[in-house]
């Protein structure tokens, strides 16, 4: 059990004993027990507001019912003192005696501290980047990106069974477009007089994607009618568009288990099934020689069209399928979609068309993830596909490395704007707080080294000798990692992480300076033990950490 489950089992029997010892109400007191880690080091190790909370329905005083639960808690062998604080708010110690001897249980757990079965083997989709194949992926991609891996990663060690996918819509309007920039740019190869069409994808990498069909293929595809050659183009250019969009994000570390693709859809009949359901429903109905979702009397402003006047299915109808399958056929029990911005308005609609596919839409979490902005020095680039002015994954990576941009990334809230500062991401210095954590790690493994160098066997080390503050803090913070990993699976805000590990790291080196670990004085050697112990506590904590952040954990640097 973590530390918070812990004090939560203290509470709840606490209570317990009062509801039978009184004449209140029964079940009164079955709330939840929402713990802190207070500000003030002098205010404990935790502290809980549930006598505040109780005050008003049980008609007590805050102070007096306080008092009252804290005089009905039986002796617990993980806290050292437990007290009134303020108005009302009840303060925990945690017994040193006990907090040094979870050092072996680190120790022992090693890499899988911070494992649980919190989600009892629930299947979670988790769908993420889903770039249309129309140009590079670019940096406000990438926050997505990294935010729907990492995510996966906790759900993973929380007991999630996760499946990681990528959608591609290689179908619709977009995608015509994108055949017919790349046909007109092949074209001009042979004649300049080509016009690209309007609105057409003007980046450089149309002329580059161009001339590799051109080399590879030469000029097989000029004198072809025009929709023909647009047919075998365009299965050419999404081919290496599809490739380079995996090379970019494999510079990122990112894989997907599932890389699905929307033409199957209609190819294999989920189209219409999911048309049948809202059918049969009277979900759907035809106005102005168009099909629409009557999303309306699904507490929507207005309907939506799902098939177009011309018979060609909107996006927002492929979406629908595609949640079908999701839901329906794969049966997943949770699906959670990172998108970008410019999808927030489609949210609400397409919680609605889970709704109408009989399907609770509490089961559909959709997080947005904000603008990024880069920064270099006082200029600041945006992304635009179309004019071609942006940076790409893929040069951002080169530039400052895979590590940085998963941290900065990861690090805000995505529901936040976001400026990445492309300077501070290169230094190497305690400025850059990847370069310090991963730093933290270094440490460790040179420390473990050392040891094993001057063949200090250490394993019956006694960490009841771990009596100075930084490293009873290093202790307490290490031990609120698996409480931390619970949180961010039922919260989904995996942004925790990164401040964690500074944080972490911050305790290390503070550790680490006051505190020599492997001493020669003979009278210290016992000492030696224990604080390697402590040490390789770090390296697993520090570690998972990176893992989890899909960062690298350096041995050296």
């Amino acid at each position: 059990m973590t530390v918070k489950e812990l004090i939560t089992i203290y509470f709840t029997n606490a209570l317990k004993k009062i509801e039978s010892d009184t004449r209140l109400p029964p079940n009164l007191f079955d709330v939840s027990v929402q713990l802190e880690t207070p500000k003030n080091p002098n205010h404990g190790d935790f502290a809980t507001s549930l006598a505040l909370r109780l005050a008003k329905p049980s008609g007590m005083n805050p102070k007096n019912l306080a008092a009252q639960i804290i005089n009905a808690a039986e002796p617990s062998e993980i806290i050292e003192r437990i007290w009134v604080e303020g108005p009302g708010f009840i303060n925990i110690s945690l017994r040193t005696k006990w907090l040094v001897s979870q050092v072996d249980c680190i120790n022992n757990e090693g890499y899988s501290f911070g494992n649980s079965e919190y989600g009892k083997g629930d299947t979670v989709q988790v769908e993420f980047v889903s770039v249309n194949p129309t140009g590079p992926v670019h940096v406000g991609h990438a926050r997505g990106a990294i935010l729907g891996d990492s995510l996966s990663n906790i759900l993973d060690t929380a007991g999630f069974r996760v499946t990681r996918e990528y959608y591609f819509n290689d179908a619709g309007a977009q995608m015509d477009l994108f055949y017919r920039s790349l046909y007109a740019r092949y074209l001009q190869l042979f004649d300049n007089e080509t016009q690209m069409p309007d609105r057409g994808y003007m980046g450089d990498y149309m002329l580059d994607l161009a001339q590799v069909i051109f080399q590879e293929f030469g000029e097989e595809f000029v004198n072809l009618p025009q929709e023909e050659a647009l047919s075998k183009i365009g299965v050419l250019g999404l081919e290496r568009m599809l490739q380079n969009i995996q090379d970019d994000l494999d510079k990122l570390k990112i894989t997907f288990d599932v890389w699905f693709k929307e033409h199957t859809l209609y190819e294999l009949g989920q189209f219409n099934k999911a048309m049948t359901v809202l059918q049969d429903g009277n979900h759907i109905t035809k106005r102005d020689g168009a099909t629409w979702f009557v999303s309306s009397a699904l507490g929507e402003e207005k309907d939506n069209v799902i098939i177009r006047s011309t018979g060609i299915p909107t996006y927002f109808a492929a979406d629908i399928a595609y949640h079908y399958n999701k839901f329906i056929e794969r049966k997943f029990s949770k699906v959670i979609n990172v998108w970008g911005a410019d999808h927030q308005g489609h949210v609400s609609r397409m919680k609605a068309a889970v709704g109408a596919l009989g399907v609770s839409p509490e089961n559909l979490t959709v997080l947005i993830t904000q603008i990024v902005t880069l920064k270099r020095g006082s200029n600041q680039i945006r992304a635009s596909k179309r004019s071609g002015e942006f940076i790409t994954l893929k040069e951002l990576i080169e530039e400052v490395g895979s590590d940085p941009c998963r941290y900065f990334f990861l690090a805000r809230s995505p529901d936040s704007q976001m400026e990445f500062d492309i300077e501070l991401a290169k230094k190497e210095s305690s400025e850059n707080p990847v370069y310090y954590i991963q730093y933290a790690h270094a440490r460790t493994c040179s420390i473990l080294k050392v040891a094993q160098a001057n063949k200090i066997d250490y394993k019956d080390g006694d960490p009841s000798l771990l009596r100075d503050e930084t490293e009873l803090n290093l202790i307490r913070k290490m031990l609120a990692f698996p409480d931390l990993i619970k949180s961010m699976a039922e919260t989904l805000e995996p942004h925790h992480l990164p401040h964690y590990s500074q944080e972490l790291a911050s305790l290390f080196h503070l550790f680490y300076q006051k505190c020599r670990v492997v001493s020669s004085k003979q009278e210290d050697s016992e000492l030696t033990k224990a604080r390697i112990k402590l040490v390789r506590c770090a390296k697993f904590v520090l570690g998972k950490s990176l893992s989890l952040m899909g960062m690298e954990a350096p041995e050296t640097m």
